[in-house]
């Protein structure tokens, strides 16, 4: 017996979706639903609410709309009850309005709570002293100074695992985002200002990183390396760079402003300061409650 046209779309439609729903489950594939941090983590859980909350409006609809095209399709001899004259029903109404609105104000509750948690400036809490990494956006490159360390690197990043990471974010080209999506969500990285963003990576691995804005000719060459390994491992690495790199002059640091990709380097120093004078030359009377005369006292000094 030969099926109806209007049938056979409709379970080709069921079986799409069907289908897209067994191809998601694969997560891993989908860095963003497979979060090796704590930040990341709460985001995806937010998201997954989020969308589960919103699948009790969404999916009902999607089936009466096929019920009902199907019900009251133009076709003889159809059982369909024909009451031109209804037109209001308290229940319905209080079922589709009341319901959305539940929903909305569950969502708006459950955000609020998520945002003030997950403020990126907000320090993690942890009983173990914060990594800070200064990140600057250039064109086409990332540059990553460890301030404690005394060390540099370009599009390579490596922190160790279950230690907090304080990012201080700023560009010395157009704006541009921050982004470790296993790690956390996004964060511009804007001349004249530096932005705050606490991350951590729960485990050893390797991440992928990139700049998320288009910046130009070459913006897809944005990405970087992202490592985290054992305390022990971070510690020997940084030995290393200070070991076996060169250091980074300002003169360097000039030339790596320029337009250009690179590929991975180390650096075993770089000049005093040169991320706050980065910060502040392009608005050195509104960053940090700085004043002109104060900002101007900041310069970056060359390693002897």
């Amino acid at each position: 017996m030969k099926r109806p046209k209007a049938l056979r779309n409709m379970m080709l439609f069921v079986m799409s979706i069907m289908t897209a729903l067994a191809t998601t489950g694969c997560t891993e594939k989908i860095i963003v639903l497979n979060p090796k941090g704590p930040i990341a983590e709460q985001q995806r859980d937010l998201m997954v609410i989020s969308l589960l909350l919103c699948s009790i409006v969404i999916v009902p609809v999607l089936i009466l709309t096929a019920v009902i095209i199907w019900r009251y399709r133009d076709k003889k001899g159809r059982r369909a009850r024909y009451t031109p004259n209804w037109e209001h029903s308290t229940k319905l109404e209080i079922i589709w309005w009341g319901i959305p609105i539940v929903i909305i104000l569950t969502l708006a509750v459950i955000t609020v709570k998520a945002t003030y948690a997950l403020e990126p400036s907000k320090p993690l809490a942890s009983d173990k002293k914060p990594l800070t990494v200064q990140v600057t956006s250039l064109n086409w490159k990332w540059l990553f100074q460890y301030p404690e360390q005394g060390i540099a690197t370009i599009n390579e990043l490596k922190i160790p695992e279950d230690v907090p990471v304080r990012f201080e974010i700023t560009a010395d080209s157009p704006m541009n985002s921050f982004w470790i999506p296993q790690l956390g969500g996004q964060m511009y990285a804007m001349s004249g200002m530096a932005m705050k963003l606490h991350l951590q990576a729960d485990e050893v691995g390797h991440y992928w990183g990139s700049g998320a804005n288009f910046t130009g000719t070459e913006f897809a060459q944005m990405y970087f390396d992202v490592e985290a390994t054992t305390q022990e491992q971070f510690d020997q690495w940084v030995e290393g760079v200070k070991a076996g790199s060169p250091k980074l002059t300002l003169d360097g640091y000039k030339r790596l402003v320029e337009p250009s990709t690179s590929k991975v380097q180390t650096f075993s120093k770089f000049p005093e300061g040169l991320f706050e004078m980065t910060v502040t030359k392009y608005g050195a009377s509104h960053n940090h409650g700085l004043s002109t005369r104060e900002a101007q006292k900041i310069k970056p000094k060359e390693e002897s």
